[in-house]
């Protein structure tokens, strides 16, 4: 059986669809999955990159495609008020509920991304968060600093492997990005011979003749 690492924010929608379509591109085959909340905001920061929605025209044209595959693939999304909006406190509240030395189930990441991505209100609302904090019943104070330091090792423990952005997933130490990645790694898990071949490492040792300045 294969393992599948999912690394996530609520605040990115391609991480919202990512999570919904997992369990039908995945049906045909054996694997379990760990999913680990981190902060997109700090994998931007360590990378030097910006995020879509900070990009007017890009947030945009994201929120349009969002729309449409949204649509396409039979999903129910309501983006939030507000966007971007600061996912600290949903983060946290993902990590105070995972048990013990392990990762935040399924389920509660659901609930989370549902908050977010299926309400059309305010993902940050103080009653909003309350009233999910209680139906979660989290083992930890999302406030507290155990909370706050599970999200933090998850965050950096994801630059120290190379991920750059959200939804990324993890299988056989091999990287894959995006919502439209994940027919790739579906033929990775099931044994595609391209992965073991020379193709992998060459396709990413290409040079560069010249790089922008800042």
């Amino acid at each position: 059986m294969k393992h599948v690492t999912f690394w996530l924010d609520v605040v990115s929608p391609f991480a919202y669809l990512a999570f919904e379509r997992l369990p039908q591109v995945l049906d045909d085959v054996s694997v379990n999955v760990s999913y680990r909340p981190v902060l997109f905001a700090g994998l931007l920061n360590h990378w030097g990159s910006k995020g879509p929605a900070e990009i007017a025209p890009k947030k945009a044209w994201t929120f349009r495609h969002i729309a449409w595959l949204a649509r396409e693939h039979a999903i129910e999304c309501q983006p939030p008020a507000r966007h971007p909006f600061n996912p600290l406190p949903l983060l946290r509240l993902a990590w105070a509920c995972a048990p013990e030395g392990m990762t935040p189930n399924r389920r509660a990441c659901e609930r989370l991304l549902h908050h977010v991505w299926r309400s059309g209100a305010a993902a940050d609302d103080a009653q909003r968060l309350a009233d999910l904090t209680k139906a979660l019943a989290p083992r930890l104070d999302p406030a507290g600093d155990e909370a706050k330091q599970l999200l933090r090792a998850a965050t950096d423990d994801a630059i120290a492997r190379g991920v750059f952005g959200v939804p990324t997933y993890e299988v056989d130490g091999r990287l894959f990005w995006g919502l439209d990645a994940l027919p790739m790694l579906h033929q990775a898990i099931r044994g595609d011979a391209w992965f073991d071949g020379p193709a992998w490492d060459a396709a990413a040792r290409l040079e560069a003749s010249a790089t922008r300045r800042a």
